[in-house]
């Protein structure tokens, strides 16, 4: 048995990888596949995948993107979900904040440098024709710290995924006052360069696996409720993010990943474009 570790989110996108770790499917070919939710995001996975402390991870695109060019020796296997993420733009229930053009020159609550809340607040920023120049941020760690953050008027708005962050919105912690689709695919599939090329075979199994299961989930009996017990969150909720979603097979198309890079070096988040053929497997 091959012990392989792979990394991700706690969120809804990620239950085709808990089902087919639970159904055996992974242990039928062999392979451990050890799975660790990483609550603090992209940032933290890009960390993990740099010093060699996964050997997989469901990571956001945008994200892997941009430690790819500065260097993180990892590649892209396959686009994972291939719709665009719905990031939900959110202030503390109590503040003064009632459109997004308020929002201009005030702080942004991150959960890392180099996170999808980091990076997607300069694409909202650019859409709302701000200068990206004077974005403030404060640092806050996972969903729990931006609660806290936004509480104590530490930051005024904080973007996250949209459904995720719904719960605090329903509860009266946290208003929305709009949303930031990616321009691209949200997730792929990542591997560190060294596992990717000592475990070709491998890794086509785990593909296999996976797509399988992404291929049929949304027909699975009752998913949708299945999704809203596990994850917390109203079935209404849950039905709407199931019709935007979209789960992929193929890899992440050279046009994407150009663009991705244009927008980032556009954005003065990367330095340069780098070949396609260091950044996809």
């Amino acid at each position: 048995m091959k012990t392989v570790k792979i990394i991700g989110v706690p969120e809804h996108f990620n239950l085709p990888w808990h089902l087919a770790i639970e159904e055996g499917a992974f242990e039928e070919r062999g392979i451990d596949l050890t799975w660790t939710d990483i609550p603090e995001g992209t940032g933290k996975m890009c960390e993990l995948l740099t010093n060699q402390e996964t050997d997989l991870a469901i990571i956001l695109t945008e994200g892997i993107v941009k430690s790819i060019t500065e260097g993180n020796k990892v590649k892209i296997i396959q686009e994972y979900i291939a719709s665009p993420l719905l990031w939900g733009i959110h202030v503390d229930a109590n503040s003064n904040y009632k459109s997004l053009e308020e929002l201009k020159d005030t702080i942004a609550a991150i959960s890392r440098f180099g996170s999808g809340s980091h990076l997607m607040a300069y694409v909202q920023a650019k859409q709302m024709g701000w200068e990206t120049e004077k974005l403030k941020f404060n640092l806050v760690n996972n969903l729990s710290g931006a609660v806290e953050s936004l509480t104590t008027s530490q930051a005024d708005y904080f973007m996250w995924e949209r459904f995720t962050t719904k719960p605090l919105v329903d509860s009266g912690i946290f208003r929305h006052l709009g949303n930031c689709p990616t321009p691209w695919p949200c997730f792929v599939l990542v591997g560190t360069d060294e596992f990717l090329s000592k475990n070709k075979s491998l890794v086509k199994h785990i593909q296999e696996i996976i797509n399988i299961y992404t291929v049929e989930f949304k027909q699975i009996p009752r998913i949708d409720s299945t999704l809203s017990n596990r994850y917390q969150q109203k079935l209404e909720d849950i039905q709407e993010w199931l019709q935007i979603t979209e789960w992929s097979q193929k890899q992440l198309s050279e046009s994407t990943l150009i663009k991705i890079q244009d927008t980032l070096k556009a954005l003065d988040l990367i330095d340069k474009s780098i070949p396609l053929s260091k950044i996809l497997n």
